[in-house]
């Protein structure tokens, strides 16, 4: 019988993993915003959203889940009219799996309902990433024949992977408004 999975988004302090089949991007630590707290497009320069953890959870029958990997549709940017330089960012480790550990995540924080903290700020970024030299990636670039490497762990019991951490970087000549969906997906080995 196959491992059941979910995924997995953290928001709060200490973090609170919530199962999720979607989410919406935004300036505030939440999994389901609605439409409250839209990602602002700034007067200039780049304004963020909140950083996004997921994970996959799994548990059940399973002998072992590893090489877990997570990929996009590879047209985010565009879609979205994010401006000239604004991406879907994913944070990056200079060596080993890019994604982080649960005992690091860190929850998002910035100027509610305006912008978030850019995730490589060296003073209000993500613990585990704002001092690598790597990243962060543009989230187009990682697609199913190139999918991003988050945790090469072999897990033999019920638990839950390295988190993706992402963000949105709008430039001030992004398109504001409501985006279509996107799908992103986690591929893992199982046996």
């Amino acid at each position: 019988m196959p491992a059941t999975v979910n995924v997995e988004e953290g928001n709060g302090s200490p973090a609170v993993w919530t199962a999720i089949t979607t989410t919406r991007y935004c300036t505030a630590d939440q999994y389901n915003p609605g439409l409250n707290y839209p990602c602002v497009v700034p007067g200039s320069g780049y304004n963020y959203s909140y950083w996004k953890h997921f994970r996959i959870a799994f548990s059940g029958s399973f002998t072992k889940i590893s090489n877990i990997r997570w990929y996009t549709t590879g047209d985010i940017k565009s879609s979205w009219n994010l401006g000239t330089g604004g991406m879907l960012m994913v944070a990056l480790r200079d060596s080993g799996d890019h994604g982080c550990p649960t005992a690091s995540y860190a929850q998002a924080t910035g100027q509610l309902g305006e912008t978030g903290h850019y995730f490589k700020d060296s003073t209000n970024g993500h613990p585990y990433y704002k001092n690598q030299t790597a990243g962060p990636a543009d989230a187009d670039q990682y697609t199913s024949s190139n999918p991003l490497l988050v945790d090469s762990t072999e897990y033999t019991s019920a638990g839950a992977s390295k988190s993706v951490v992402s963000q949105v970087r709008l430039a001030a000549d992004a398109v504001q408004g409501e985006k279509p969906n996107k799908t992103f997906t986690f591929r893992y080995d199982e046996i």
